[in-house]
């Protein structure tokens, strides 16, 4: 009867211990450990029953607990071994330090130009925003015409709040002019509903591409087989090329600008569903999205050319030629890269009178050349 109390109080006991450490695991999002933690318990529990009953009064025992236990605790730690080994694989990151293009920051990446800008404002300065990917654009836009003083990313007159959230601030009217991708049909419905036209000026041009991991085999592909990965009628490397190992398309979120782009390359043809992975938000709500792009052997990406190269500059990848070409300024600029595309000043009916006179000046050879000293093709020829 003693060992029987006992036993039922040290069950409470380490229930209540496990309870805890599982709630500690999804506090701090390691869900992948829960499994262990719970099998190591009934191990812990059942090892002392053993002992308190004295079971293992034979070598057969004691080898069949010992046997069970450890394909127990193996099966259970693999998923946690699993998601540590993914967790070490680098990442491509989708985000960069925005504070080093900052207009007028000493020690700024944003590029100047040799002359003063023809245009100067110095009041009722348009408020902008845009993508991560334009923003030393606009950046050195408002550097070269608006008056010196801090402009703060989130809370200024120059911000950069991602595409989908410029979109949303351009129909809303806290902005006044955004610099971005052309938008998604989404995008384009909810500006319907608020009854908002979106004005799109073409101010230069880009190139969609796609990235491997540096050590794939494979160095290009066609329209087409980019369309059958991403509609998922290919699905091995060895169809293109490369090993035999399943592709791993990575997608970016719905209303980016390069998940847009690839739905406009996509056409008619389904897009089929990404990699997504369970991860925990600031306040430990569990959400599913698109997975992070994870640079794996048999991985595919994609993003823009400038953004990859000169933001990000990840060297353990490659930019993938595209039917036979690789996409640079040159093959931009002569429209040889076939996905190449154009990027924009969106304006939605502000009444700012400075908007209109800032869109003329990056329209001008002045604005023009601005563009290409960032980095980027411009939609007019300028003198190298």
């Amino acid at each position: 009867m003693t060992n029987i109390f006992v036993s039922i109080i040290v069950f409470f006991v380490l229930c209540f211990f496990t309870f805890g450490v599982v709630f500690m695991a999804l506090l701090i999002g390691n869900f992948e450990w829960i499994p262990f933690i719970i099998i190591f318990a009934i191990f812990l529990y059942l090892l002392f029953l053993a002992f308190l009953f004295r079971y293992f009064k034979t070598k057969k025992r004691i080898i069949w607990f010992v046997v069970i236990s450890c394909v127990a605790i193996s099966a259970s730690s693999i998923w946690p071994i699993y998601q540590k080994y993914v967790e070490n694989i680098p990442t491509v990151s989708a985000e960069v330090n925005i504070y080093e293009y900052m207009p007028f920051e000493e020690n700024s990446k944003v590029v100047t130009l040799e002359e003063e800008a023809t245009l100067q404002l110095s009041d009722s300065l348009p408020i902008m925003d845009g993508a991560t990917a334009l923003y030393p654009i606009y950046s050195a836009i408002a550097q070269a015409t608006y008056p010196k003083k801090e402009y703060d990313p989130f809370n200024s007159e120059v911000m950069v709040n991602t595409t989908p959230e410029a979109y949303e601030n351009l129909i809303n009217g806290k902005v006044d002019m955004i610099f971005v991708n052309e938008p998604s049909q989404k995008q384009l419905q909810r500006a319907k509903e608020k009854g908002v036209e979106l004005k799109l000026i073409p101010i230069g041009k880009e190139a969609f591409v796609f990235f491997v991991n540096q050590k794939n085999e494979v160095d290009g592909l066609t329209l087409q087989q980019i369309k059958d990965i991403y509609s998922g009628k290919i699905t091995s490397w060895k169809e293109v090329g490369g090993k035999n190992e399943p592709i791993r398309a990575y997608q970016r979120p719905e209303d980016s600008g390069s998940q847009t782009a690839l739905q406009s390359l996509m056409g008619d043809t389904p897009i089929m569903d990404a990699p997504r992975e369970n991860v925990a938000s600031g306040m430990g709500e569990i959400i599913s999205e698109v997975a992070q792009y994870r640079n794996f052997e048999n991985a595919i990406g994609y993003t823009f050319r400038y953004y990859s190269q000169e933001m990000v500059g990840n060297n353990q990848i490659k930019l993938l030629a595209i039917d036979g070409v690789p996409p640079t300024k040159e093959t931009i600029r002569s429209g040889e890269y076939p996905i190449t595309g154009e990027f924009y000043i969106v304006t939605a009916g502000t009444e700012n009178p400075n908007v209109d006179k800032l869109i003329d000046w990056v329209l001008s050879p002045q604005g023009q050349q601005l563009i290409e000293k960032v980095g980027y093709v411009p939609i007019n020829n300028v003198d190298e």
